[in-house]
Formats: C-alpha cells, sequence, structure tokens
C-alpha cells in the first residue's frame, strides 16, 4: 500500500490542501487538492481529485467553522472518510519563515512549536494562522507526524555581504537581516532545471517567481546566491498588492506626518499597493492587460521595468547570467508580461521567441539568445509532500 502525504498551507481565513502517494521508492503523484474557504464567513469546502473532478462542494454555517481552529476537525473528517478511515502517514506544512535557525525540513515537536511562537514578532501575519492547524492536530491527533518545511530554509547560508543590512551589529544580531521567501518554489525550480534545460541547471540563472506574491532568486549550480526579498515579503520587487522595494523614508512620513498607525501602515503596505495601487483598477494582471485604462498600461510598464531591472541586479551579484527562468501564475502563464520584460533586456543579449512565448514554452528564447529562458510550472506543495515523507521515512529506518 502506498504512503500518502497531506500538504497544508494555510492562512487567515482559507487552509489549502492536497493528498499525494507513493510507494516505497516511488515519487509521489497527486490523488486530491482544494481548501476550506471563507472560515467565519461563508465557510466552504471544495476538492478536485487529479483530473479535474469534483469530490466535494460543502457550505457550512459561518458558526459552525467560525476560526482556522474550528476549520482543521471538519478537514480531518472530510480526510478520514476520503481514506476510508485511515490517516495519512504525515502532514507537511508551509511555514513561511523559519528564521536562522531551520535551513532544513523538520519534524514537528514542542520545542519546534515554541520556537516559531518567538519568531512571531518577525511575522505577525503570517505565522499565527500556520501554527493554528499545527497545534490543533497536535491536540485531535497527536500521533500524527507533521513536518515543517520553510520559505526561507533554501536561502540559508549566504554570504554575509548578501544578508546584512547597512545596520549597527546588534541589530543584526537581534535578526534584522536579509532571509529571502518563496524558496521552496526555487528549489523546485532549481530541481527541475537539471532536467528541463541541464545545458544552464549549473549555470548563472535568475529565476523569477511571479504571481500575487513576486520575487527573483539569483541561483549558481541551483544554489540560491540572492533572493530579491529581503526582511519580510514586503521587499524586493513590486507585487499585486505589495510595494516592493520602498524608501524607508516613505514608512516615516506616512507614521509621522499622515499620522498613520502602525496597523494602517501595515494594512496599507500589504493590502493597498503594488498592481492593485498603481492601477486604481485591480490587483489580477489579467484584468490589468485586458483593460484600455491608461492607469493599467502604466502599472504593467512599471512591473516590467521593475523586474527587468531586478534581473540585472541579480545578474550583477553573478558576474553575469546564462539563464532566465519564468514561474507561477503571472510567471507561467501572461506571455505579454514575459515579452515585455524579456524585450527590456534585450540589452543583455536576451531574444524572446514570439511563437514560443505564445505558447508558453517551455524554451521561449530563439536559438540565437545569449541567455536561455524558459517558462517552467513550479510545485510548492509536490516539494513540501517530498521532504516530507522523506523525513518520516528516514525516522522509520
Amino acid at each position: 500500500m502506498s504512503d500518502t502525504v497531506v500538504c497544508i498551507n494555510a492562512g487567515s481565513s482559507s487552509i489549502k490542501f492536497q493528498l499525494f502517494g507513493a510507494a516505497a521508492g516511488d515519487d509521489l503523484s497527486l490523488h486530491f487538492k482544494g481548501q476550506l474557504e471563507g472560515i467565519g464567513v461563508k465557510p466552504r469546502l471544495v476538492a478536485q481529485d487529479a483530473e479535474g473532478r469534483s469530490l466535494v462542494d460543502q457550505d457550512f454555517e459561518a458558526k459552525e467553522i467560525s476560526d482556522t481552529g474550528a476549520a482543521i476537525p471538519k478537514l480531518l473528517g472530510w480526510l478520514r472518510a476520503h481514506l476510508e478511515g485511515t490517516l495519512p502517514k504525515v502532514i507537511g506544512h508551509r511555514i513561511v519563515f523559519g528564521g536562522t535557525r531551520y535551513a532544513a525540513p523538520v519534524e514537528i515537536d514542542d520545542q519546534v512549536i515554541d520556537h516559531l511562537h518567538s519568531l512571531v514578532p518577525f511575522m505577525p501575519l503570517h505565522l499565527p494562522p500556520e501554527l493554528i492547524p499545527i497545534e490543533t492536530i497536535r491536540e485531535h491527533l497527536p500521533e500524527l507526524p507533521q513536518v515543517a518545511v520553510f520559505d526561507t530554509g533554501f536561502h540559508q547560508g549566504h554570504d554575509e555581504v548578501i544578508e546584512r543590512f547597512a545596520i549597527p551589529d546588534e541589530l543584526h544580531d537581534e535578526g534584522l537581516r536579509r532571509y529571502g521567501y518563496h524558496g521552496i518554489s526555487y528549489e523546485y525550480i532549481a530541481q527541475r532545471l537539471a532536467e528541463v534545460a541541464p545545458d544552464i541547471a549549473k549555470g548563472r540563472v535568475v529565476v523569477a517567481h511571479l504571481g500575487s506574491g513576486c520575487s527573483m532568486c539569483a541561483l549558481v549550480d541551483g544554489r540560491s546566491v540572492e533572493p530579491s526579498m529581503g526582511f519580510s515579503t514586503l521587499d524586493g520587487l513590486p507585487m499585486g498588492t505589495r510595494p516592493g522595494r520602498l524608501d524607508p523614508g516613505a514608512v516615516l512620513y506616512l507614521l509621522q506626518v499622515k499620522g498613520m498607525s502602525a496597523k494602517e501602515v501595515e494594512a496599507l503596505l500589504y493590502s493597498g499597493c503594488g498592481l492593485k495601487g498603481l492601477s486604481g483598477i485591480s490587483n489580477d494582471v489579467r484584468e490589468l492587460l485586458a483593460s484600455d485604462d491608461p492607469s493599467a498600461k502604466m502599472a504593467l510598464d512599471y512591473f516590467s521595468l521593475h523586474s527587468a531591472r531586478m534581473v540585472a541586479d541579480l545578474a550583477t551579484v553573478m558576474d553575469g547570467i546564462d539563464g532566465l527562468v519564468f514561474t507561477a501564475g503571472v510567471g507561467e502563464k501572461a506571455a505579454p508580461v514575459r515579452a515585455a520584460i524579456g524585450a527590456r533586456l534585450a540589452w543583455l543579449g536576451l531574444e524572446i521567441d514570439e511563437s514560443a512565448n505564445d505558447q508558453h514554452g517551455p524554451r521561449i528564447s530563439t536559438e540565437q539568445s545569449r541567455i536561455a529562458c524558459y517558462v517552467m510550472p513550479t510545485d510548492e506543495e509536490l516539494m513540501i509532500a517530498r521532504h516530507s515523507l522523506a523525513l518520516v521515512r528516514s525516522h522509520d529506518s
């Protein structure tokens, strides 16, 4: 019988989940995926199998699932019923922030939970909703192994000159440093490069993870050299609702002159900026591409300019660039955005094949292009599942 792994990605109002299965020695395959959304407002559990067939579409009263803690027992009950009374071998969790301690996935115990709670001040919006499912599952099923896989882990071990801000040692030692995010996605792409593009896999590659959240990472020989995100997920590229790189003086202005509270600034920076703030229309690239509004065009031009600038920035860190990979929702599906970024990088020798780009690759650069350019779907959940199963199997052996 195959081992099964459930991956959980929890937010404040939804829980996304996927179940993978594998016989001993085999790679994992997706069995089903779904989410429990609208928690506390209009809860709804939906799931589809690997072929897209509906497995469940169930609404609940708001009082039945008032918060994430109440959502987990409902989800576990459905999973157990769907698995005919059995439980998965392990549950893997995507944890956005692991600080400096966790470079590798870790099986969750009391010590791990205590340390993650101590990290909440560094990531107050993300860590609390990620911890609730872990603790609720431990309460209901203490015998079920759980594994934390960290978005920051892939970026551990950077040179000090990359990791530091230009601040005093005491602040750096307290944890005010550049961590980098989307590491699970970058690790997956680094592994796929060896299969899809072996000619550049060991070279100097920029991976552009462009979705609602956006970042880039410089890879050399498949290892993270520098990420575009730093201390928080606000840094680097402009995103759907986040501004990306921002002069700290602008934050001081909002606090001191505009009289905004820290919570109001936080809400603005996480939810009211980026493409949404620039366009005044939407954070959805599809809507902006379809719009005739000049503000939509300006927002997309801004995004392509700053994306191309980041590629050049990361190329400087690597002393050159051999490849560029687009991934995540916008990177995988928005051909006009890729074309616009590519056009701004023509001076580096990048030449996009228009036909291949319209078909979404996998290779979208011409044969003459000095930089090889690819489109590669990412799969963070599969990466989490692989790590989680490997860890509990190693403990079994």
